[in-house]
This record gives structure tokens, C-alpha cells and sequence, in this order.
């Protein structure tokens, strides 16, 4: 269907893995003499890691950024995707809009987060860390998502688990719908201004002809 696209997250959206990235950052933090509650880093999860470090300690840092990748790797075999997250990819393939994969995870990362749910039958496109110059929740991954694509806009949705995904999206000017996967709750990511938000991609898929995604194909 020229024209449509669904940019979706994947860390939090299509495999259960903030929690993982909240303990690898708490660790490469120590690792460089710093720190930061659980929570507070938990809640920074779905920012680029320059981001996330800005906004935890004020400054980026290269070395801790290399730390939390030895850390959250160690961790990646506990990662699995989410019930049913390769089925709603490829319900989306279906009925014809281009699928997007819009992360803030560099490229080589994605691929191992790739393999958890086994849907690149259905994935038509992929936007990493690697090609902007800003990460959530910057509006570049979707900029360059939109440049890829060749989507208009009006007929784009962004899936997402965090309030910076929908943040990323609004200063896109797209349309996001939240999953509860991440951590956010369902009142938090409507504040931040989420159009619609389910469980979890199984209770997405169920509801698919009745959620905002049925206005690309009808």
C-alpha cells in the first residue's frame, strides 16, 4: 500500500528486554564510579544511550557507554520476544503497509534482538542508531524512517512501549500507539500522548481491526 508504513519500536515493543538494559546501565555506570537508582534508569530506557546518560548524570560518556554493551550482551541470552510479536508483524505485512523497524539499538544489536522473534519475512525496512545523528527522543529515527520509506505522514503509525517513543513520534508529527511491555503504564503514555495503548502485541493483534492501525487499510 504506497504511501503507508507502521514504524515500530523493538526494545520493550517486540522483546522483553528494558529491564535487562536497566541493570547493564547500572552497572557500566558503577564500573565508572557513578550511579543511579534502578527506577530512575528503568524509566530513561528507550532514550539513545547519549541521551540516557545526559539525563542521569549530566554528561555522556563514551566508556560507560562501552560498559553497558558488555553488560546488556552478557544479558542477551536472557532476552525473549514478546507472546505472538512476529504474528503482529506479520499481520501488518498483510494487509500491505510498509513495515518499518525504527530503534535506537545500533545495528548489530538489532540483528541478535532480530533473531528473539523471527519475523523478516515481514520487515520491510530497518532505521537504527547507526543512521541518525540523534536518538530518541530526537524525532530523527523517524525522519530518516520517513525518508525510507517514502510514507506520507497522515498515513503513518508508530508503535512504541515508552513515553519517548511517543515523545520521538509527536515531534515527527506521526501518530503513536502504546503497548504496557515496557514499564509505562497506560495513564502515562496517554499523557505523553499516545492515540490508543494496549496490553501487550498479543492483545494488539486480537484488537487489530478495531485499533488506529485498521485506518491504513480500510
Amino acid at each position: 500500500m504506497q504511501g503507508t508504513a507502521v514504524f515500530v519500536d523493538v526494545d520493550g515493543t517486540l522483546v522483553d528486554s528494558n529491564f535487562h538494559h536497566a541493570i547493564a546501565w547500572s552497572r557500566a555506570l558503577r564500573d565508572h564510579g557513578e550511579n543511579a537508582r534502578l527506577a530512575a534508569i528503568h524509566r530513561s530506557v528507550g532514550m539513545g544511550g547519549s541521551e540516557l546518560l545526559t539525563a542521569l548524570i549530566g554528561h555522556d560518556d563514551e566508556a560507560i557507554r562501552t560498559s553497558w554493551r558488555d553488560h546488556f550482551d552478557a544479558l542477551l541470552p536472557e532476552v525473549v520476544a514478546f507472546e505472538r510479536a512476529a504474528e503482529l508483524l506479520r499481520a501488518f505485512h498483510a494487509h500491505g503497509v510498509t513495515v518499518v523497524l525504527a530503534t535506537s539499538s545500533p545495528e548489530d544489536l538489532l540483528d541478535q534482538l532480530r533473531a528473539k522473534f523471527g519475523a523478516d519475512d515481514a520487515i520491510d525496512i530497518v532505521v537504527t542508531a547507526g543512521d541518525v545523528d540523534h536518538a530518541k527522543p530526537r524525532p530523527d529515527i523517524f525522519e530518516a524512517a520517513l525518508e525510507k520509506s517514502k510514507a506520507t505522514p497522515e498515513r503513518v503509525l508508530v508503535l512504541g512501549d515508552s513515553v519517548w517513543d511517543v515523545e520521538a513520534a509527536k515531534r515527527s508529527r506521526l501518530r503513536c500507539v502504546g503497548v504496557e511491555t515496557g514499564g509505562f503504564s497506560r495513564m502515562e503514555l496517554e499523557a505523553a500522548g499516545a492515540v490508543a495503548v494496549f496490553r501487550d502485541p498479543g492483545d494488539l493483534l486480537a484488537r487489530l481491526d478495531q485499533s488506529p492501525f485498521a485506518d491504513l487499510w480500510t
